[in-house]
């Protein structure tokens, strides 16, 4: 029979700090009976707190048994904290999986009648440790573009010098082309240095942004650019808040992605088919790099081109890494740095026919 809804003692109340958790999280008695759970366990479920603290949490695990037997463990003083992997069942609508979920069973006072009960999901850890992982790399690699670069410049520019001096000094024309070939390959490293550079060297020019005012401005750019063939349709959320950011480095981290799509997409270009989908969302609770945010703002970019080579995968937002004939594999990776510059992230979803890059960057 179902027992009365715990409201928590005044000295209780700290629980409420448990709503500002990215995390799953209940406090219950050692029968599994419900006395507090946090704003995120009542979206994942689908059910308000006054209804799961009117009930067991052994009914929203897959293997109760399991943790029933964890919570008796620690109600004895067997262990301090006991970890397992189950599902959590949910009620809301469409959600006919269980979801997969690390459980950590822990004691929060000395009396043991209450026990605290975290539940995260799997997919969000396996991501945070991923982005964790990303992010040390793109700081390593930055480090050394930024340094091979230095290096590089440095003697490109006596080796042009020395070519112009020696076209001075040819007594044939015909010879003047050797030191032009010198000089035109000069120029061009030289500009391939100065791209590794930008993101270091263009101050961050911080205002209010609109993210929709970005979209606008890349759709307008690539249309002139594809005036056929090709449609980028829009899929917005207008009540997405401004934010502080620099406008231009965000309008280059989406030019670069809607570029790339459109490289991808010349078959279904020259077809007539070839479709590209800005879409911004808010999406709550995130955690991004170990801290937590509110709200966030996700913008996705989506093709039906042929999707990103499975080789590649792993590696597009390497710097020097391109998937075509001729690229230099720097758009991305400039993307990538813009983004990071805004606390955010950037990941890839590529099968054939549907890649999409999703942007996610914290919102006031």
């Amino acid at each position: 029979m179902p027992t009365r809804p715990v409201t928590p003692s005044p000295s209780e109340r700290h629980w409420e700090a448990f709503d500002q958790l990215a995390t799953m999280v209940a406090v219950v008695r050692p029968d599994g009976q419900c006395l507090f759970v946090n704003s995120v366990l009542e979206s994942v479920i689908g059910l308000s707190r006054r209804t799961l603290t009117s009930r067991s949490l052994l009914e929203w695990c897959r293997e109760p048994a399991q943790l029933l037997e964890a919570l008796q463990a620690l109600a004895a003083n067997q262990f301090s904290t006991r970890r397992f992997e189950s599902a959590l069942r949910r009620a809301v609508v469409g959600a006919t999986e269980p979801l997969p979920v690390h459980f950590i069973v822990s004691q929060i006072d000395h009396s043991h009648e209450r026990l605290l009960v975290e539940m995260i999901e799997i997919e969000q850890q396996t991501r945070q440790d991923r982005e964790e992982r990303v992010a040390g790399q793109s700081q390593v690699t930055r480090e050394l573009i930024r340094n091979l670069a230095h290096e590089i410049k440095n003697p490109l520019g006596g080796i042009r010098g020395a070519a112009q001096l020696l076209a001075l000094e040819l007594p044939s024309p015909e010879l003047g082309e050797y030191t032009q070939v010198i000089i035109h390959e000069a120029d061009r490293l030289q500009a391939l240095v100065d791209r590794l550079l930008a993101p270091h060297r263009k101050p961050h020019i911080v205002s209010d942004v609109n993210i929709h005012e970005v979209c606008e401005r890349v759709r307008s750019l690539v249309l002139a650019e594809y005036p056929r063939g090709l449609q980028v349709l829009r899929d917005y959320d207008a009540s997405i808040p401004e934010f502080r950011g620099d406008r231009e480095q965000l309008i280059q981290a989406v030019l670069n992605i809607v570029h790339n799509a459109c490289q991808a997409l010349a078959e279904q270009i020259d077809q007539g088919d070839a479709r590209i989908v800005l879409r911004t969302r808010v999406s709550r609770q995130v955690t991004i790099g170990k801290q937590r945010f509110r709200l966030a703002l996700e913008l996705h970019i989506q093709d039906n081109g042929p999707g990103v080579p499975e080789s590649l995968r792993d590696r597009i937002f390497y710097p020097l890494v391109s998937g075509r004939e001729g690229g230099s594999g720097l758009g991305l990776t400039l993307a990538q740095t813009f983004v990071q510059q805004h606390q955010g992230t950037i990941e890839c979803d590529s099968e054939p026919g549907r890649t999409v890059f999703k942007i996610v960057i914290p919102l006031p």
